[in-house]
Order: structure tokens, then sequence, then C-alpha cells
């Protein structure tokens, strides 16, 4: 008896050190978890990503409509300057204002109000061109004021989204004592990375996208100012 209760023993033991054996030369191979878009939304807390959401979705509408704004005011018709200038010098006015009305550009419409101003004191001629000028240039930036406003506040609402993040976690660090577990921490820390992410992620797009339209703009101010040159050219010397 006491020689069958040590051969159990022994086989226990045996069993237990080739599981020893095992669990040490298995490695541990960890598990993969991923997070959805939508989750990473939901973990950055709606009343910090739904004006981010909205801040974003009013950007992206206002930089790809005041783009093709821009590049519709850039295009210029083939040779309309030399048509306007030979119109004013053959005295065909009403075909002069005829081409501004279908060019349909701000250069066109800020032309045809000096055509129609032709008889008059080329100084009083200049101050409507460039009024009319004003009148174009501030329809081309319409919108570019909301766009800076996106580029800028969005940063700072993501940094809001971090400090709350961080009352959250030294709230349950607080609450939890000296029993408190990593795992209750990281719903505050998450809010508070995702929420600054999610806010670079607005605001450094709707930035560049900004003062590329800036730029663009410019160029159509400077396109202006060259036409109406030309144009008060051609009004000093009809005859050349």
């Amino acid at each position: 008896m006491p020689f069958e209760l040590f051969a159990q023993i022994q086989d226990a033991s045996e069993a237990a050190r080739q599981v020893l054996e095992q669990t040490q030369t298995t490695p541990i191979v960890p598990q993969e978890t991923t997070l959805s878009v939508w989750e990473l939304i939901k973990m950055g807390g709606w009343y910090i990503m739904g004006p981010l959401a909205l801040m974003s979705l009013i950007a992206v509408y206002i930089i790809i409509e005041r783009t093709m704004a821009i590049n519709r005011a850039l295009k210029d018709e083939k040779d309309f300057m030399a048509k306007i200038r030979d119109y004013i010098h053959e005295g065909k006015i009403e075909s002069a204002r005829n081409l501004c009305q279908t060019s349909n550009t701000p250069v066109a419409r800020m032309l045809e109000k000096g055509i129609n101003r032709i008889g008059k004191p080329l100084k009083d001629i200049e101050v409507s061109i460039e009024n009319q000028g004003k009148l174009e240039v501030y329809k081309l930036e319409s919108g570019l004021p909301i766009i800076a406003t996106v580029s800028g506040a969005a940063p700072m609402i993501g940094f809001l989204g971090t400090v709350v993040g961080m009352v959250i976690t030294f709230h349950t660090m607080e609450v939890s004592g000296a029993g408190v577990e990593l795992s209750q921490l990281s719903g505050g820390m998450m809010q508070a990375m995702i929420t600054t992410v999610a806010g670079l992620i607005i605001g450094i797009p709707a930035y560049v996208g900004y003062n590329l339209l800036v730029a663009r703009v410019n160029k159509v101010v400077q396109k202006m100012e060259s036409r109406t040159i030309e144009f008060m050219e051609v009004l000093d010397s009809p005859a050349k």
C-alpha cells in the first residue's frame, strides 16, 4: 500500500512537471483587438465629437464649393480683352457689353460696369470698376471666415475633450482610492487622446484649405487689377 501511494505521487509529480514545461515553452499569443470608427467616436463623447463632426462637414462643403467658384472666376475667354478693345475702337459698345454678359466672370462683370459708364470722365469709370471689383472679391471670399474659424476652433474643442477626459480619469482615481485599476482609468484617458486627434484631423486640413483658397482669391484679384489697367488704357487711347 505505501508503495502504491508513492507511485501515485510520482506519477502526479511527473504530470505536473510536463504541464509546467509545456507552459514555459509555449509562447503566449496576445489577442489583437480592433476598434471601429464608430466605437472611437462613442469613446470620444458625443458632446465633443458631435460638434467636431458638424464642423468637418461644413468645412468640406465650403472648401469644395469655393474651389469650384474660384476656378470658374479664373477662367478667361480666349482673346477676351482683344475683342473688347476692338469693339470699343470700332464704337460697338453694345457688342462689348454683350460679350461681358456672355462671359459672366468677375472680370467681365467688372468691365461691363466700365463699359456702361463710357462717355463719362475716366475717373468716374475707374471708380465704378473698383466698386464692382470689391463686390466680386467679397463674393469670392464668402465662406472663408468660416473655414478659418473651423481651423482654429476644432483643435481647441479637441483639447477641451482632453481636459474633460483627464478630469474623468482623476475623479475615478479619487473615488476608487488605492484599489484603482488600469481598466477603470482607460475610459477617460482614451477620451482625452481621441478628442485631441479628432480636433487636429479636422483643424489641419481646414487650415491648409483656407490658405490655399486665399491664395487662389489673390490670384483672381491680381487678374482683375491687370484687366482693369488694360481697359483703362483702351479708354485713354481709343484711336491707337
